[in-house]
């Protein structure tokens, strides 16, 4: 609706001015001047009161407008909201106050409007009904008086400062809502697909380091895919899992690629089984066949029963105990170890056998041999330890034997055991041994030192654990089975078993034949 056909137009504003003006300047025998100009004010006061009229008819109408079209906007949005699922309620909420609070507004606008124009049009009539009133006046003085009265009241009258538009109109179609799209999508929700099962590629999975990287893959592209769980366990049985006699699968969850890596492992078993599944928002798959990895390391614990009374032995841990042989008699060990040269103690200790129930028959080694064997031999392949000395150990070796190794044998002494000897007291040496031969060794002596023993190859070699620096290597023919050897002298040793050969020991093993000492080396060098 054309809302400027309400204004007052230019013309309209003129006349009024100058009636008013004819009224408030003519002299009072001019009557009829005064009449004629009141009678254009009294026609141009009808005229503008059916206008304000008609106005308010429009502001009734549009308001009738804004509450119907609110109600049909309300009635469609429920329609659109009743399809939606109830997350979209909060949402449905907020839209209501919205076009409530437009209505509102609106209506406001609107009856503000409509009370103006209704204060307007009675004030208005009240003064048309006077104008026609004065018409009668026959004194002139009197109608002089009324007239420059109405001419007073009319130029103050309100209705001459209304607007004639509506500050609003009965448009709310910027609240229509058209939800046809997402009708459409709800329209095809369905079912989220369960992932289908990976399968994990054996080719591609690596077994290094004490580590294993397991790779897998989807047979169908999936973009539903979040992530993926992998489970774990360990296993003697080669093949499938079993049901009975297994270990629990450990899970790692939340993993977002297609292949993940399980480092600082320990290999105290010949397999690890493995399986994989996907997931999506909402659902896990199904597993992927499961996959048997060889994870087949040494493994091995120290052999209590064949240890020196004089050590403490727990299975990866020994300790110097110099209370451990009280209750024999030094003249038996003097005996015992009689033309027998070894590593002096701070303390000559008796070594005597405990009672059964307290130490068992330990006689395997003793007098000055304070050692301690590995309680699983080697008889062939590649296989590698760690050894850790405590800070404050005094003296100790670290090597192999054969099984014939002497009661009062120390490592290195004899031509059946090939070790290193870290000395700490007095004076500090660092050497390799065999056959009680001595190498000393110009290199400082590592925090942890790495044990490389290839039976078949014939060769032993040490290392520096963390930087993989060889130290030395003793090149010899394995004619029997070796036992890991220890010895240890006021202090202590723990150990780290089931691990593969280091990479960097294999690389380097690959140009080391030929470029180290060997046990034949050692022949010429000064008997310890």
């Amino acid at each position: 609706m054309d809302s400027q056909k309400y204004c007052f137009k230019e013309n309209e504003n003129v006349t009024v001015g100058k009636a008013c003006f004819l009224i408030s300047n003519v002299t009072t025998g001019s009557v009829n001047l005064q009449q004629e100009a009141l009678q254009r004010i009294i026609s141009t006061l009808a005229n503008k009161n059916d206008e304000i009229q008609n106005f308010i008819d429009t502001l009734n109408h549009t308001l009738k407008g804004v509450q119907e079209n609110s109600s049909n906007i309300l009635s469609e949005l429920d329609e659109e909201f009743d399809s939606l699922y109830s997350i979209l309620d909060e949402v449905k909420e907020s839209m209501i106050n919205c076009i409530k609070q437009e209505q509102a507004r609106k209506s406001q606008e609107l009856q503000s409007q409509i009370s103006q124009c209704n204060n307007a049009l009675e004030n208005s009539e009240e003064l048309l009904e006077f104008a026609t009133r004065s018409l009668d006046i026959k004194e002139p003085e009197e109608f002089s008086k009324a007239a420059r009265q109405i001419k007073d009241r009319v130029t103050m009258a309100s209705a001459f400062r209304l607007s004639l538009k509506p500050k609003v109109s009965d448009n709310m179609t910027h609240l229509m809502v058209d939800f046809s799209q997402e009708r459409q999508m709800l329209q095809t929700l369905k079912f989220l697909p369960v992932p289908k099962a990976p399968e994990i590629d054996p080719v591609e999975c690596l077994v290094a380091d004490n580590s294993v990287t397991v790779a897998w893959r989807m047979l169908e592209e999936d973009n539903k895919i979040d992530h993926f769980i992998l489970e774990h366990r360990k296993t003697n049985f080669d093949g499938l899992p079993r049901v009975k006699d297994e270990r629990c699968w450990e899970i790692i969850d939340n993993i977002k690629g297609t292949e993940y890596t399980l480092s600082g492992l320990k290999f105290d078993s010949k397999y690890m089984n493995f399986r994989v599944r996907a997931c999506n928002k909402a659902v896990a798959g199904e597993y992927s066949d499961p996959v048997t990895l060889e994870t087949k390391a040494l493994n091995f614990n120290l052999d209590n029963s064949s240890s020196h009374l004089n050590l403490k032995v727990e299975d990866t841990c020994v300790e110097w105990d110099p209370t451990g042989g009280k209750g024999q008699e030094s003249k038996m060990k003097g005996k015992e170890n009689k033309g027998r040269s070894g590593t002096p103690s701070p303390k000559r200790t008796s070594v005597g056998s405990r009672p059964p129930a307290v130490r068992g028959s330990r006689d395997r080694f003793t007098g000055e041999s304070y050692t301690v064997l590995g309680d699983t031999a080697i008889e062939s392949g590649q296989h590698y330890w760690e050894v850790k000395a405590q800070k404050d150990c005094k003296s100790y070796s670290v090597g192999v034997a054969y099984k014939t190794l002497g009661k009062f044998d120390q490592l290195g002494k004899t031509n059946t055991s090939w070790c290193i000897h870290v000395n700490n007291w007095l004076q500090n040496t660092f050497a390799a041994k065999h056959n009680n031969k001595v190498k000393a060794l110009d290199v400082t002596v590592p925090e942890k030192i790495g044990v490389f023993c290839d039976f078949d190859g014939g060769q032993l070699s040490f290392y520096d654990a963390n930087s993989k620096q060889l130290l030395y290597s003793f090149k010899t023919k394995f004619t029997q089975p070796v036992l890991p050897g220890f010895m240890v002298w006021c202090g202590g040793l723990s150990l780290s078993t089931g691990m593969q050969v280091p990479s960097a020991v294999r690389t380097l093993q690959k140009s080391e034949n030929g470029m180290t000492g060997s046990a034949s080396s050692l022949n010429n060098i000064v008997t310890q």
